[in-house]
């Protein structure tokens, strides 16, 4: 089942173990079943520390199956497929992690999941497919949490192999978390995240410890590549730095391919997301994650302290600010797109292409993004529909001459989408307005993904700084915005061309600024010599 390379990685891996564990399939006479023990046998193979007994699947149990259990525990995971793709790194965890090896996750965070008080037990199950890149994210960190606390359980689940199971439950994007029967959120998460939502008390806590720090020299509020590159340059001068992130590494996260980040032919944004986390931690930067500013306070005086208001109540002070909260996807903004989001409208082709398979889609959307996402599709789909609101597809050439190769794909130009239609649990197709005949058309299909671009996330500076007519924030040539000692960098701002290696440029340069800015005010305390 898995090659050389990747049976002598897994054998060093699991080096690692410091208890036995048993792996516990259950399995039937298909393909799957047998590329299941091959696979299983593979890891036992890898470790005198790991057995495997092959039941064949009973009612009530998924087939292909397998459990993860620490002998003579409660500890255990389950994965319903085989978590391949994506999904290997999150496999060698739940191997590493039963078997007693200790996770790579803050000790607080240790200490909050196994205090966490429960009454009966909590059931996880994440829908995942091997091509999202969001979902190893969650499925590690719901795995994690049920090695740390015999309350909470956990089984990952491939959506492809059990499609009865997805119908039934209306799963329409990966990944979907099901707590106890009932839909508890879709999308990446991580640990932290989980937490905040099941731990009704962090919220008051974490903003008590935020409204107890003292301020910052620089504040950098967004955790994109703007923000990691600015909290980067300002922590390099030896400056009390802090980062405020909404979710750290922002649209970057959602992003499959780069294959434009000069000196890195290729990578993936979690991966990229991961190197930028990781470099910020090199230095003494104070990062807040999962903390969502809610309006700016701007100083009073020259050399005093602007503020950020938090959703949770907090309040973070600094000598100077750089605003580099990103943009998110643009919505259609059209009659039943809000009503079927995850229930056939997405925002992520990578993610969500494997649930439609054999389907009939459309992709709104005829820019670089729209283009390839149809190119994607059309490789698991029955059938593409582009539709472009202009005359002409703006993709660059290249994409649309193999767009227009393939058999599967009509490309409407002129094209105004105008309703989501659905059957009240998920959509049966669309409405589009063909803009030369003033005609108005039906299209049946079963998903519709959106790709028309991204929106500044600046409502909450509105009546602060000066923003364009596009609602963004207007920057001269050093980052610096209308409001002195507040500067801005990257994608959220009026700079052109909406690209990492340029947002990591900006985000630099908005830091020397508010470094430079620091220097020239009177009686600043804090600053490095």
């Amino acid at each position: 089942m898995l090659d050389a390379g990747l049976k002598a990685q897994l054998k060093g891996y699991l080096e690692n173990l410091r208890t036995p564990i048993e792996l516990i399939a259950h399995t039937d006479g298909g393909a799957k079943s047998r590329e299941l023990v091959e696979l299983l046998e593979d890891i036992i193979a890898a470790s005198d520390k790991v057995s495997l007994s092959v039941h064949q699947g009973g009612e009530g149990v998924r087939v292909p199956s397998f459990d993860i259990v620490r002998p003579g525990s409660d500890v255990g995971v389950t994965f319903a497929g085989l978590p391949m793709g994506h999904e290997f790194t999150s496999l060698v965890l739940a191997l590493l992690q039963v078997g007693g090896h200790p996770p790579r996750v803050e000790a607080d965070v240790i200490e909050q999941i196994k205090a966490l008080e429960i009454e009966g037990e909590l059931h996880f199950e994440t829908y995942f497919s091997l091509s999202c890149q969001n979902c190893p994210d969650v499925v590690q960190a719901l795995n994690l949490m049920s090695v740390l606390n015999p309350k909470i359980k956990h089984t990952a689940i491939d959506g492809a192999l059990f499609k009865d199971e997805v119908e039934q439950r209306q799963v329409m994007a990966v990944p979907s978390v099901i707590l106890n029967g009932e839909v508890f959120a879709q999308g990446r998460m991580g640990v932290e995240e989980i937490l905040a939502k099941i731990d009704t008390g962090a919220q008051s806590r974490e903003a008590a410890k935020i409204n107890a720090k003292p301020a910052y020299d620089v504040l950098v509020v967004g955790g994109g590549p703007a923000g990691a590159s600015a909290a980067v340059y300002a922590a390099r001068k030896g400056i009390r730095t802090g980062v405020l992130a909404e979710r750290f590494g922002g649209q970057v996260l959602d992003t499959m391919g780069i294959e434009n980040f000069i000196s890195v032919p290729h990578t993936e944004g979690p991966k990229l997301v991961t190197a930028l986390e990781q470099h910020v931690k090199d230095y003494d930067v104070d990062v807040m994650n999962l903390q969502k500013a809610v309006a700016l306070v701007p100083a009073a005086t020259p050399d005093g302290l602007h503020e950020i208001r938090l959703e949770n109540g907090a309040t973070v002070r600094a000598r100077t600010l750089v605003l580099s909260t990103g943009a998110r996807w643009r919505n259609m903004g059209v009659p039943g797109e809000t009503e079927y989001r995850n229930k056939g409208v997405a925002y992520c082709p990578h993610c969500d292409g494997p649930l439609f398979k054999g389907k009939r889609v459309s992709v709104i959307g005829g820019g670089n993004s729209g283009v390839e996402a149809a190119i994607d599709l059309a490789g698991l789909a029955s059938h593409v529909t582009l539709l472009e609101f202009a005359a002409e597809l703006r993709a660059d050439a290249v994409l649309q001459r193999k767009l227009y190769s393939l058999p599967n794909v009509t490309v409407l130009t002129n094209a105004q989408t105008t309703q989501v239609k659905g059957d009240g649990s998920k959509v049966v197709g669309l409405s589009y307005k063909d803009r030369i005949q003033d005609v108005v058309h039906d299209i049946e299909l079963e998903g519709i993904f959106v790709q028309i671009g991204l929106v500044p996330n600046t409502e909450w500076l509105k009546g602060t700084v000066e923003l364009s007519k596009h609602g963004e924030i207007e920057i001269n040539a050093r980052g610096e915005t209308s409001i002195p000692g507040v500067f801005a960098a990257g994608d959220v701002t009026t700079v052109p061309y909406k690209q990492i290696v340029i947002a990591m440029g900006e985000g630099s340069k908005a830091a020397l600024s508010a470094f430079d800015h620091l220097i020239r005010i009177p009686a600043v305390t804090g600053i490095a010599a």
